[in-house]
């Protein structure tokens, strides 16, 4: 079944019992609540609220899970990192692999984005197709239209003012792109294409 393009929720929705793993808990009784908000065609990406009351719990993350905190505060504490408070509108990143001691002061909600990680080499794959689809096409996947200069203007004296075309982006331009951008990041998008326009017109 297809998914809608666009798909809304609030943060005020009634959420649904998620325990916490038993032998994960530390202290108290902490009592965890969650609701999904949307999830990715693909099912590599996901978004949810979640809610959860006083307590000491530890918490293993299988995936790269990126939060901000609605209400309420906690105190992480994971190896190498001392313990610290966050709260209201403070953004935190855990990578796949890591561990942390949560301690839930008095009542906690967030939303989370969870995002599967990705092998290696597949990665390279991804950002490579997803460089030249930046390069070659416009949203809506529609093919990007060649640049061209305005029509030409013509002076008083009848003479034109037009400039010649700059060269088509042709296939070998494109074999290029394609070799190279795995290697590039964003910003040298732009040193790509004046690397290509060079190849092209020489």
């Amino acid at each position: 079944m297809s998914l809608a393009l666009i798909e809304t929720g609030h943060c005020n929705m009634d959420l649904k019992p998620s325990p916490i793993e038993p032998s994960w808990i530390l202290e108290g009784n902490p009592e965890a609540r969650s609701r999904e908000l949307s999830t990715s065609a693909c099912g590599t990406t996901r978004t949810l609220i979640w809610s959860c009351t006083e307590g000491k719990f530890n918490w293993y993350y299988d995936v790269d899970e990126t939060i901000m905190i609605l209400e309420g505060s906690i105190v992480l504490e994971s190896e190498g990192m001392p313990p610290r408070r966050y709260g209201v509108g403070d953004v935190i990143l855990f990578r796949h692999g890591a561990h942390v001691k949560w301690h839930v002061e008095h009542h906690v909600k967030k939303i989370a984005f969870f995002r599967q990680t990705i092998p290696f080499g597949l990665g390279y794959v991804v950002r490579a197709i997803n460089k030249l689809k930046r390069m070659f096409f416009v949203p809506g996947g529609r093919r990007s239209a060649p640049q061209q200069d305005p029509a030409p203007l013509y002076g008083l004296v009848g003479k034109s003012t037009h400039m010649p075309l700059r060269p088509a982006f042709s296939w070998r331009r494109k074999a290029h792109a394609l070799f190279a951008a795995p290697f590039l990041d964003d910003l040298n998008l732009a040193t790509l294409d004046g690397f290509l326009t060079l190849v092209q017109t020489t």
